[in-house]
């Protein structure tokens, strides 16, 4: 498999400035790092910091996990207006329009780079991650940390017993209609599941099938944008989903990463959700396990397409000393070493974030010797379209939580999925227009 890509760096991706090295008698300058990333994940940013902070004697990069992607940006934003803010704000996708938006709380890492003397060359990283937090002048504004996608998770010991070829995943809907209705009449209680509703089922969803989520690019050609994932193609999906659930086949178990642990204990046979999952899975499922696309509808033109992008980036807060910028420009450059971006792609499943860290995985011969590990990247490395290039929507924090509590109410029976998805639309599109007019003076 290779990239489509004509350039990348064989060597590493930033080419540090040399520095002076501290004497023994100054104290290393602590970095400030808050995050969002628990279970797994947390020894993973645990060990990023401390290798970081064993290969030189400058700085010191503090990891500190701040509970969920929105508590961490809630705190920040505390934390800022009492100017005690953090040096690096991990910010998961939804809430880059927002950080665009608070132009005088963030330095874009294009400006970190350059003040610590730093080369940063865009093109090294994958088009389909540095584009996304891209400014329309070019500026890249938060540094791609870990980029995600949306991937189908099935259980191997439980399609063998149910008579299922588990060397076959379901590719199509009409598949896993089939699949699921096998795992119950085998004794599943939970034949599928999923986490990140909107994100799965609607986001990575729409533009798998070519299908605008929202106008004006899915946001991303102006902030008056309006959603529009409430078309004919969506409420099929949604009802199926719908049906699926009064059936027994599909089960819903909770908003955000709840539906993780359902998966990874055995109980669900399949889930789709994050690539990310990996970790978990990989470090406490107790079963066989594979890794496939994102189902699609068959009937549908374009598809599939490409999924969108998931994870979060690393943002650098304003007003802190010239001095822990240089650290920070000095931790990101270490980030973006092919050895370490590789090595966290491999750990964590979350998406290489540099054309020269995918090309040192697949020389290794890591995609051979886990199959699957290599689904995730195809489905972002293609051409995109305006319909499939990636969401960012203000208040998107606020409009996904909109569509959980709408949503809610078709898995218990109380709304129909047309119902659920036009009021979600209307309640959603009353928070861009809000954050239309906060930002449009």
């Amino acid at each position: 498999m290779k990239l489509n890509i004509s350039r990348f760096a064989a060597s590493a991706c930033l080419t540090v400035a040399a520095v002076a090295a501290p004497t023994t008698s100054q104290a290393a300058t602590e970095i400030i790092w808050w995050h969002a990333m628990s279970g797994a994940l947390e020894g993973w940013v645990n060990d990023l910091a401390k290798n970081f902070n064993e290969s030189q004697t400058e700085y010191k990069v503090v990891p500190v996990l701040k509970g969920s992607y929105d508590e961490a940006m809630t705190a920040a934003a505390a934390a800022f207006r009492a100017g005690n803010q953090p040096d690096i704000l991990q910010v998961f996708e939804v809430g880059t329009a927002t950080m665009m938006a608070s132009k005088n709380t963030i330095m874009p890492v294009t400006e970190v780079m350059k003040k610590a003397g730093i080369t940063f060359k865009p093109t090294d990283y994958v088009p389909a991650v540095i584009g996304y937090y891209t400014a329309p002048n070019g500026e890249v504004l938060s540094f791609p940390f870990n980029s995600s996608t949306t991937v189908l998770y099935y259980n191997k010991d439980a399609f063998k017993a149910s008579g299922l070829d588990p060397e076959k995943p379901p590719v199509t809907w009409a598949d896993m209609e089939n699949v699921m209705t096998k795992l119950k009449a085998s004794g599943s209680t939970c034949p599928y599941t999923t986490s990140w509703m909107s994100w799965v089922q609607l986001e990575s969803f729409s533009a798998w099938h070519d299908t605008e989520f929202a106008t004006l690019g899915n946001g991303m050609k102006g902030l008056n944008t309006r959603l529009a994932f409430n078309a004919p193609l969506q409420q099929r999906h949604i009802g199926n989903l719908e049906k699926w659930s009064k059936e027994g086949l599909f089960k819903y178990n909770g908003r955000a990463s709840a539906a993780t642990n359902s998966f990874v204990s055995g109980d669900c046979a399949m889930i789709t959700g994050s690539s990310a999952t990996y970790a978990d899975v990989k470090r406490s499922g107790k079963f066989a396990f594979g890794i496939s696309t994102l189902p699609y509808y068959q009937d549908v033109k374009g598809a599939p397409q490409n999924t969108v992008i998931g994870g979060a980036s690393l943002w650098t807060m304003a007003g802190k000393p010239a001095d822990h910028y240089k650290g920070v420009a000095q931790f990101f450059a270490y980030l973006s070493k092919p050895e370490v971006a590789a090595a966290s792609h491999q750990r964590t499943g979350y998406l290489p974030v540099t054309i020269a860290a995918y090309e040192l995985t697949d020389k290794s011969g890591f995609y051979k010797e886990n199959p699957g590990t290599d689904v995730a990247v195809t489905q972002m490395i293609r051409k995109t379209t305006d319909k499939s290039r990636g969401i960012r929507l203000g208040n998107f924090v606020q409009i996904r939580t909109i569509i959980d509590e709408e949503l809610e109410q078709v898995w218990s029976g109380k709304k129909s999925s047309k119902e659920a998805l036009d009021t979600a639309v209307k309640r959603g599109n009353e928070q861009l227009e809000r954050f239309e007019k906060a930002n449009s003076k």
